[in-house]
């Protein structure tokens, strides 16, 4: 296993909340409202919310549009970007040099300061992670999946990745090393996967299509050619 371990960054967005602006809400508060009872994460994300925006440090409105960018992001982005490499070989090696102008070429608005594209070969199998909070591609992928940042993934996949690969259906071979990579607030990582045989024929969306956010960070495989 080769992981790459990176320095976090406490004062990175995580973009997690309910999505809205409750300051101009027209209704009152209900009994049903003061029931709902938040999670850890939700009252956190609130309260560093109201604290940002009581230090002038951010306005609401600037976080409702971050968090609306973030929700508008789609696995279809990055695996648009993938399955124009596997068919352009210019286009994968500027993918894989510049992953953000490669995003740029498509239309593909990207916030991450810095995205690196790592290339599966036979030989080597590429899984991403954030060891200490969900630092994670929202531009391209959305939101995280719950697994990505929960404790059990994030200390797991460092120490013993080829059976958590195991646990999400995907078993890689003793002779393929895996490389765990450990995502920041200032580098996020997209990985391309290898492009399934017998899809020879088909078109750009047609292998978009194969491409599921998860193969995206490594957790999984793109699906055979007429697979369900």
């Amino acid at each position: 296993m080769n992981t790459e371990p990176h320095d976090h960054d406490d004062g990175h967005d995580d973009g997690h909340g309910d999505g809205h602006d409750h300051e101009h809400d027209d209704h009152a508060p209900t009994r049903e409202d003061d029931d709902i009872e938040l999670t850890e994460r939700e009252a956190t994300f609130l309260a560093l919310k109201s604290l940002l925006i009581e230090q002038g440090i951010v306005t609401a409105e600037e976080i409702r549009k971050r968090m609306e960018f973030n929700e508008r992001g789609s696995p279809h982005q990055a695996a648009r970007m993938i399955a124009k490499a596997w068919l352009d070989p210019h286009y994968k090696t500027r993918m894989i040099d510049d992953t953000k102008a490669a995003a740029a070429e498509l239309g593909i608005e990207t916030t991450e300061a810095e995205l690196v594209t790592l290339e599966n070969t036979p030989d080597r199998h590429n899984i991403v992670v954030c060891t200490l909070c969900s630092c994670y591609p929202r531009s391209l992928l959305g939101e995280p999946p719950a697994f990505y940042v929960s404790k059990a993934y994030r200390s797991r996949a460092v120490r013993e990745p080829r059976q958590v690969l195991k646990e999400f259906g995907v078993d890689i071979p003793q002779s393929v090393d895996i490389a765990v990579h450990d995502s920041n607030a200032d580098l996020r990582y997209v990985v391309m996967p290898m492009r399934p045989a017998g899809t020879d024929a088909m078109s750009e969306a047609e292998l978009a299509a194969l491409i599921s956010r998860d193969c995206v960070v490594g957790c999984a495989l793109p699906s055979e050619p007429g697979g369900n």
